[in-house]
């Protein structure tokens, strides 16, 4: 049974365990239990090529573009202020070629333990965001700052986030995400720990499958004894 979601001895060896997995394992096993449709858009990437996996809880923040008069937007701030250790936060919004945020909110969300930013918009300060080792993965750079531009409107709520084989993958509070090299993958909390033991057992047959191929085992044998993976 899946224990108390805001408890931290829980949340932290959840993402330990998901950092020993790949986001394919993962995919594979929603695949099984008939949830098809949970990886983000291929136009998610890192920021900074530094094989950083994205692994935590989804901490949801929504915005629109709108113009706004003034120099902030405080009910970012509020947003910002409140994420908590081994949560993403997940940044969902309309805007065109602007920046949800930089190198300042990034290193604010670090320090109360955020362990990194799923973007689907734009960041900006990119370098000294990979300076801090603060794992990113947006949808695109850009100078143009969101003041006056685009504001934070909610946080914490359902928000919608380009999926690759669906037009859209909603990401709810407490949903888990998982980034690498292949993509980014949104579990549903309802049944992370199941999919969690899946790609579990799939990543120690495949650590077996490629030590008998190591061994000397061919592919063809490789797949009888083991099947597809």
């Amino acid at each position: 049974m899946m224990q108390h979601i805001s408890d931290n001895g829980y949340r932290r060896a959840i993402r330990q365990r998901f950092l020993a997995v790949d986001s394919s394992n993962v995919m594979d096993a929603l695949d099984e239990i008939g949830r098809p449709n949970q990886a983000l858009h291929a136009d998610f990437d890192p920021i900074v090529s530094t094989g950083a996996k994205i692994a935590g809880f989804a901490y949801t923040i929504r915005g629109q573009m709108t113009p706004y008069e003034g120099t902030g937007d405080p009910e970012k701030m509020r947003a910002c202020n409140s994420i908590s250790e081994d949560e993403v936060s997940v940044w969902s919004g309309d805007g065109r070629g602007i920046c949800y945020f930089g190198e300042l909110i990034a290193l604010g969300m670090k320090e109360r333990g955020c362990t990194g930013a799923v973007v689907d918009g734009g960041v900006r300060d990119v370098r000294w965001i990979a300076m801090h080792e603060f794992p990113v993965f947006a949808r695109y750079r850009t100078p143009v700052q969101s003041i006056g531009r685009w504001r934070v409107t909610a946080h914490q709520v359902p928000v919608y986030m380009c999926g690759a084989t669906s037009d859209f993958v909603i990401v709810n509070p407490g949903d888990f995400l998982l980034g690498d090299e292949d993509g980014l993958v949104v579990i549903p909390v309802g049944c992370m720990e199941q999919v969690l033991s899946k790609a579990e057992e799939l990543t120690q047959k495949e650590v077996q499958i490629r030590a008998d191929i190591a061994k000397g085992l061919s592919l063809a044998d490789a797949l009888a004894k083991y099947g597809h993976v």
